[in-house]
């Protein structure tokens, strides 16, 4: 088992330096934003959406060349994130939804499946509710639906958050591909008004949605493991897997790469199977 898990590890790294066949990006106009996206490999579409602060490389960055392997990846970035532009106006998961399927409006997909991983599966529950014949299946990596789903002094620090305590590694992603980098507190304080403002998703809403769920926890994650569970209560079909480590760990986001995991490998497979079963 120990040789598996160092071997998957070693075909990860070099995929990640090797084989990452961007075939596509660029900008694209959409709800008066100009908002950035990659294409990488051939298939099925699989939309990916990144978590808050983040960027493509920082959220997905290690796993991406793993999922283009067998799919047509569409990875994006939302408002005010990375590479794509601000608009005047608070950030809110029903925003972000509308510009995700805007953008694939544009590129002529008119349905797939969707990994969100921490606000990027908020973002992707809000894709299913508002337009579910876009969605094929749905991946959530710790996402979260309701304000109980994470520690009480989640939201205390939150109210407390500046760009001092945000991860220096997401800090330097944005600096890295930003067209302006002095737009970095922008997109921190309108990631934390969010945050603080969160409102739950009303439970008949998320009972409604039809798409199948894979649910992905790590063990130790902001997210608390009561609130996964509810989650999969609630998605009619839906999976969950509880993964060891911290936030992100899974898929080896890039504040967690000091664990030197080695369970992306493991993780990518699992999603594939559940994308390539039949509904």
């Amino acid at each position: 088992m120990k040789k598996l898990l160092i071997l998957t590890s070693l075909i990860a790294s070099n995929l990640s330096i090797n084989a990452q066949s961007l075939s596509k990006s660029g900008y694209a106009s959409v709800n008066g934003i100009k908002m950035y996206y990659q294409v990488y490999g051939e298939g099925k579409p699989l939309v990916l959406i990144h978590g808050g602060g983040s960027t493509i490389e920082t959220s997905f960055g290690r796993i991406i060349p793993m999922l283009s392997m067998h799919r047509k990846v569409i990875a994006l970035e939302l408002q005010a994130h990375g590479r794509t532009s601000d608009r005047n106006s608070d950030l809110s998961f029903e925003q972000d939804a509308d510009d995700v399927v805007g953008l694939l409006q544009q590129l002529k997909i008119n349905n797939a499946d969707f990994f969100g991983f921490s606000n990027g599966g908020t973002t992707a529950l809000h894709i299913a509710i508002r337009y579910p014949k876009v969605v094929n299946k749905i991946v959530l990596g710790s996402a979260l639906s309701k304000r109980n789903g994470v520690p009480a002094q989640f939201w205390e620090f939150m109210k407390q958050a500046n760009l001092d305590n945000m991860p220096q590694e997401l800090k330097d992603a944005y600096v890295k591909v930003a067209p302006d980098p002095s737009g970095l507190q922008i997109m921190h304080d309108r990631d934390a008004k969010r945050m603080v403002n969160f409102k739950d998703i009303p439970d008949e809403q998320i009972k409604a949605i039809k798409a199948p769920a894979l649910i992905i926890i790590g063990d130790k994650d902001v997210i608390i493991l009561e609130h996964a569970l509810e989650m999969r209560r609630m998605l009619p079909g839906s999976e969950l897997a509880i993964i060891p480590g911290v936030h992100g760990e899974y898929i080896e986001e890039i504040t967690t790469l000091k664990s030197n995991s080695q369970q992306a490998g493991f993780v990518i497979q699992m999603i594939e199977k559940f994308l390539d079963n039949a509904r």
